[in-house]
């Protein structure tokens, strides 16, 4: 594989980020795929000065930026990204828990277990900050409700940016606000959920903004509680779903149907390209094997799509966020 090309504006975006910027990055490695190419840069914003200085380059120089989550539903092509890559860490991956208040509760799953004196409690949550911790944290300080999250291998910043979601509950039931900067025009927003457009796995947050803060809301609950809710959607997901490389649900579910059911029901369980294969514990998973190829994947991806579509009529979208130059 050979490494993209250097421009002129990434050099002017190196120039301006300073030693922080690094040329080259591995960011295949960052995901749990664990394969795929180099960014042509990369740089970790760890705090709010960082944030700036980088804003800045981008608006400054024109460079192309990627912004990248924990790589938990992300697939990179072997080719590699051009331009810039970001993500968040330090301070901007922090979790704070906030007040209760007397507000009444939110009720945002059958998880939630909340009387008639719970009150509602909000979670302050940088965009980097993993969605395992998110919940993890809120549980350990009495707050239930956002036990769900501990489901979802993501970043905080990704489940705004995709509406994600599992066992009875979404992210847009449990914001409040979030904090969003778009790199490419240096313009900042704070959004209620109401003025996201939440939908299925989808937002109208776009791909250059990136998610800052976003205060969510749970309810005064029992710690005991919720850590038995969070160990009981562990030991549903190992029980369910496959480990190893892969990037969770390739497709989303359409209306009234579900992705992994319409595939198996196609004889796709176990098929294989190369070095990946249609998981055969679910068939909405793609494992990859140690040492394989992101291309593979993509290239299995596009067969079961196509074999989905010919033999059912549905087309499948893809949930996994794929980047990079395309084979």
């Amino acid at each position: 594989m050979s490494p993209v090309s250097l421009s002129a504006v990434v050099d002017e975006a190196a120039r301006l980020i300073g030693p922080r910027a690094v040329r080259d990055e591995p960011i295949g490695a960052r995901t749990t795929y664990r394969a795929g190419g180099t960014a042509e840069l990369f740089v970790v914003i760890d705090d709010h000065a960082v944030l700036s200085t980088v804003a800045h380059a981008v608006t400054s120089s024109g460079v192309a930026v990627t912004i990248l989550g924990n790589g938990s539903n992300t697939l990179v092509s072997e080719a590699g990204i051009p331009g810039l890559v970001v993500m968040l860490g330090g301070e901007l991956a922090d979790v704070v828990i906030g007040d209760a208040t007397d507000r009444p509760t939110m009720t945002g799953g059958p998880e939630s277990s909340t009387g008639p004196e719970a009150r509602t409690v909000t979670v302050h949550a940088g965009g980097g900050a993993a969605l395992p911790t998110l919940a993890r944290r809120a549980s350990s300080a009495g707050i239930a409700g956002l036990e769900w999250a501990v489901g979802v291998p993501g970043t905080v910043g990704g489940a705004v940016a995709m509406n994600a979601g599992g066992h009875g509950a979404m992210t847009s039931d449990h914001l409040v606000e979030a904090h969003l900067v778009d790199l490419a025009t240096g313009v900042e927003r704070h959004a209620t959920a109401s003025s996201l457009d939440f939908s299925y796995r989808r937002s109208n947050v776009r791909p250059t903004e990136l998610l800052v803060e976003a205060t969510l809301a749970g309810a005064s609950g029992n710690p005991l509680e919720s850590g038995a809710r969070i160990a009981e959607i562990v030991r549903w997901r190992r029980e369910h779903q496959p480990g190893g490389r892969n990037a969770g649900s390739v497709f989303t579910n359409p209306p009234e149907s579900s992705a992994g059911a319409l595939i198996e029901a196609c004889g796709l369980k176990g098929y294989r390209i190369g070095s990946a294969e249609v998981s055969p514990k679910h068939a909405n998973f793609i494992q990859l094997d140690a040492g394989g190829s992101s291309d593979d994947v993509l290239r299995l991806i596009a067969h079961v799509r196509d074999v989905v579509a010919r033999e059912t009529g549905v087309t499948l979208s893809t949930e996994v966020r794929i980047i990079g130059a395309q084979p």
